[in-house]
Order: C-alpha cells, then sequence, then structure tokens
C-alpha cells in the first residue's frame, strides 16, 4: 500500500523526500508509522522499475518588495543589491512519476483483492483517478464485504455471551451498518452522475 500512496501522490506533482513523508503521514495517518527508513527503500524499488525518476529542483530565492530608505542614494544603491543575482541554494534532489509508473499506480488502483479499512480508505483518497464504471464496481465490492462482516455478529447475537462481548459485537454492527448506508450514498451518487454523464453524451 506505500507504493500505491506514492505514485498516488507523486501522481499529482513531483515532490521531495521530506513533502512526500509528510502528505504520506496525512494521507495514510499516524497509524501507519511512515518514516524515512521505510519510505526511501520503497521509493528505490519503485525507481528500480521504472515507475518514478529523480529530478531536480532549485530552490530560488524570493525578491520582495525594495523598501524606501529617505534618501535617493540609498535607494539606488539598495535596488542594485536587489538585481545582483544570487547564488542559488543547493538543488535538491525529488521525484516525479513516470508513464510506467502511472500505469502500475493504475493497476494496483483497480486490484481486486479484498481491502482492509486502511487499504480502501487509501484507495478512496486516489478515487478521482478511476472512471464511472470502475468507481461504482469499487464501492461494490467493499459494501459486499462490509455485508459478509454483518453475518457473524448477527449470528453471534443468538449465543449466550457476557455483556461486554456482547457490547463489542454490536458496537462492530452498528459501526458497519453506518458504514454500508454511508456507501449506498456514495453508490447512488456514482450512478446518478453516470446517467447525467450518458445523457450529456448521448446529446452531444
Amino acid at each position: 500500500m506505500l507504493e500505491l500512496a506514492v505514485l498516488g501522490l507523486l501522481a499529482e506533482q513531483p515532490l521531495h523526500g521530506y513533502e512526500l513523508k509528510k502528505r504520506l503521514s496525512e494521507t495514510l495517518g499516524p497509524l501507519w508509522g511512515i518514516s524515512f527508513g521505510s519510505l526511501y527503500p520503497a521509493l528505490r524499488r519503485l525507481e528500480k522499475t521504472g515507475a518514478i525518476e529523480e529530478t531536480t529542483a532549485g530552490d530560488e530565492a524570493a525578491t520582495g518588495p525594495i523598501v524606501p530608505t529617505g534618501s535617493l542614494s540609498g535607494d539606488i544603491a539598495a535596488a542594485r543589491l536587489r538585481r545582483r543575482p544570487r547564488a542559488p541554494r543547493r538543488n535538491r534532489k525529488a521525484y516525479r512519476i513516470t508513464d510506467r509508473g502511472r500505469a502500475l499506480f493504475a493497476e494496483l488502483l483497480n486490484a481486486p483483492e479484498a481491502d482492509d479499512d486502511r487499504s480502501f480508505a487509501l484507495k478512496l483518497s486516489f478515487c478521482r483517478y478511476l472512471d464511472g464504471p470502475q468507481r461504482l464496481a469499487f464501492l461494490e465490492r467493499r459494501r459486499a464485504q462490509l455485508t459478509q462482516r454483518l453475518a457473524p455478529a448477527r449470528r453471534a447475537s443468538g449465543r449466550t455471551i457476557d455483556r461486554y462481548t456482547r457490547s463489542l459485537l454490536e458496537h462492530r454492527a452498528r459501526t458497519t451498518q453506518h458504514d454500508l448506508e454511508w456507501l449506498d450514498q456514495l453508490i447512488a451518487e456514482e450512478r446518478a452522475g453516470e446517467v447525467d454523464r450518458n445523457q450529456g453524451a448521448a446529446s452531444a
């Protein structure tokens, strides 16, 4: 999943290692424990397969407005200093996605394997890169998984269990049912959008 997250972020824009780590932590959340020790091996693997490549970006010094000094000669001297070229900072290595990387990203995003909660959330954050039918299939797969998850809780409700275990099972069932209702809404919106797109294409 780390490779999918890296490719998804680089599909938006090239990023330096530090910024990539920061964005990954925001996207994946603190429980993934993204560190440079896990990020850079993933980058090397992707680079080795040709999915990403290195690029460099110079950091140009910003030139702010000239503040008047009240002295004509002083203002002229300040203007000359501002126009004097400054040595650029050392170029920093950044990474960008390649055409092969975009193909791999699409393959990982469309992978039909059963998704756990974290991988589903990650794929959903990049769902905009899928077309309408792919998004709909992705959401319906998740709905089927959650429906199956409800079955054990319903079977357990008929057994004699202590109140703590029962409370836990009921909480899981309510959470899953809430997620199902949320998914039903997303699926309905996706289907409505697909109808609108088809009608627009037919009338064009």
